[in-house]
């Protein structure tokens, strides 16, 4: 099988993965009649293969009973985030983080392993106040540039709060819920399956859908 990432795309995704502070844990689920199972997988291997501090595990969607309970894994291919601790932190990616999405998994593997991306005390604070369950998903295309920059603000969200989740979903790998929830355009938020943003919005605007609720 020809690589994914020519020499020049793995130099300089490597020299990303050596900042990480801390290893981290991915545990990828798939299944034999998945589409994009086998193009995660090696996307997921080979980004693995450029550094020791992050660890892969494969598991077929039928012998993973316990951990799709954990997870709440109800598609595939779909993978999560562990810290170093193995705790999992409510970062899902759902089909493959091709395209324009490579950056949203670079951004999700450097902040799980503790390198932190700067937020005001006020938004900090904001954060640190939800206090119920908050699922946010966002819905990408990978061709859409400013995606990616949704999904980290999901994912940033869930990796400092535990109450919330936060999650990638590929609007076209996932054609039966991005039609229930209406998605036309991308990146398209849905928190808790009823409120809804369009756009790259800042975090701010997360925060007040989900002060909201």
């Amino acid at each position: 099988m020809n690589k994914l990432f020519n020499a020049e795309v793995s130099a300089q995704i490597k020299s990303i993965l050596d900042g990480m502070i801390n290893p981290i844990t991915i545990k990828l689920f798939v299944d034999g009649d998945c589409d994009t199972c086998q193009e995660t997988k090696q996307l997921l291997t080979e980004t693995a293969e450029l550094s020791d501090k992050i660890t892969l595990i494969t598991q077929e969607v039928s012998d993973a009973s316990d951990d799709l309970v954990t997870y709440n894994i109800e598609m595939t291919p779909s993978f999560v985030f562990l810290d170093a601790d193995l705790n999992y932190r409510g970062v899902k990616f759902n089909g493959i983080p091709a395209g324009h999405e490579i950056n949203s998994f670079l951004s999700a593997i450097m902040e799980m392993s503790g390198v932190t991306y700067e937020l005001s005390n006020d938004v900090l604070k904001r954060i640190e106040k939800i206090n119920k369950p908050v699922d946010i998903k966002v819905f990408v295309t990978l061709s859409c540039p400013h995606c990616p920059g949704a999904v980290q603000t999901a994912h940033r969200i869930a990796m400092l709060n535990p109450n919330v989740k936060g999650q990638m979903i590929e609007a076209q790998t996932f054609y039966d819920l991005s039609n229930k929830f209406n998605v036309s355009g991308v990146p398209k938020i849905i928190i808790n399956d009823s409120l809804e943003l369009l756009g790259n919005q800042p975090i701010e605007e997360f925060l007040k859908k989900i002060e909201s609720l």
